[in-house]
């Protein structure tokens, strides 16, 4: 819908409203206008996955049959091919909108009851038995092994939905829209009451003027800087200036609650916080202070270590078909010098042996 479009924006083309580009343009207004109702999923029925490629996209969708036996759609996803992709045989482009459509609906897939996904494909149903692979197709094929499911042949006629959306066009960004927060207002109103950073700030703006400083402020006083009453220290030549909080706990405990308890932060662990915060933030101390915030936090809980579950050895038929060794170093010196030892054992009568050894 949207090339006519799409074609004046690449580079080195030449402008050219034509009224092809003016059809685009007014079907994408109406487009706009209306659109399908999403069905949200339910983890307990089946699903079922339609997909189809065209010479320059490719499109999926995630149905469902609601309790009242109709069929619903829970996701629309589709993009264009990059130029590579476009010189694909019709083959691997129809493989490459399958991997597309099971990476995109993963979440709802992965692990769930067998799944049904429809094709206009014939050739697609042994695509998964065929002697003769190519190898990005026996790279894909290893992934679609980690699913269960069926494919099925639908003919194109009857698969009207993917193959609208393989010719969906690129929509442009419409409007950005941004979230206001006092946060930014506070931390430039308690600079009045932090004395440390009155001082930086009073030797920034006088260097000839005798300000007392300690020993460490000095050394990296040439970090900080002031831009429309913000504080900001620079970490080394290379990195971005963050702004500075000053020492207040409250306000730092704000900080970290933007970056972590709010409903756009996800309660993320230690690193992904303080990674978050550090973005934009710095005072001294501060992965500390994320740690201690984030240890505090009843919703995020430590990762369960993943211990391998205990199993026998194989028996071997003859005493010393099958030995274990390993070293065993810095033990004490003997009466030759040697701190090490060579632990041999037989699995079959446990017989277990100790040469001594050095280093070399």
């Amino acid at each position: 819908m949207a090339r006519p479009l799409t074609n004046l924006l690449k580079k080195d083309a030449v402008w050219s409203w034509t009224s092809e580009a003016q059809q685009a343009f007014e079907a994408i207004k109406s487009s706009l206008q209306s659109g399908p109702i999403l069905s949200l999923p339910d983890e307990e029925r089946p699903f079922s996955v339609v997909y189809d490629a065209s010479d320059f996209a490719i499109g999926c969708a995630l149905l469902q049959v609601d309790a009242e036996g109709r069929e619903r759609v829970v996701s629309f996803q589709s993009r264009q091919l990059k130029a590579a992709e476009k010189n694909y045989p019709v083959h691997d482009k129809e493989l490459l909108a399958m991997k597309y459509a099971l990476v995109k609906f993963r979440v709802h897939l992965l692990g769930q009851k067998p799944f049904v996904i429809y094709t206009d494909h014939a050739s697609l149903r042994t695509a998964t038995s065929s002697p003769h692979l190519s190898q990005r197709m026996a790279r894909w094929l290893s992934f679609f092994a980690e699913y269960n499911f069926t494919v099925e042949y639908k003919p194109g006629k009857q698969n009207v939905l993917a193959d609208a959306l393989s010719r969906r066009p690129d929509y442009e960004l419409a409007h950005l829209a941004y979230l206001e927060s006092p946060l930014y207002e506070l931390i430039r109103e308690a600079y009045a009451d932090d004395d440390d950073l009155a001082g930086l700030v009073e030797a920034l703006s006088a260097p000839n003027k005798v300000v007392e400083l300690t020993a460490r402020q000095r050394s990296r006083l040439h970090r900080y800087s002031v831009v429309k009453g913000f504080r900001y220290y620079q970490v080394d030549g290379g990195d971005e200036p963050r702004i500075v909080v000053p020492n207040d706990e409250d306000l730092r405990h704000r900080v970290l609650y933007e970056a972590h308890d709010t409903p756009v932060s996800g309660h993320l662990g230690r690193e992904k916080t303080y990674t978050s915060v550090a973005r934009n933030f710095w005072w001294p101390h501060m992965y500390k202070w994320v740690r201690k915030y984030v240890q505090t936090c009843q919703r995020v809980k430590p990762a369960p270590s993943a211990s391998a579950p205990l199993m026998s050895l194989p028996v071997p038929a003859d005493c010393w078909r099958s030995v274990s060794m390993d070293f065993i170093f810095e033990l004490p010196a003997d009466a030759r010098g040697h701190t090490g030892i060579l632990v041999l054992s037989a699995a079959l009568v446990r017989w277990c042996g100790w040469p001594l050894c050095g280093r070399a």
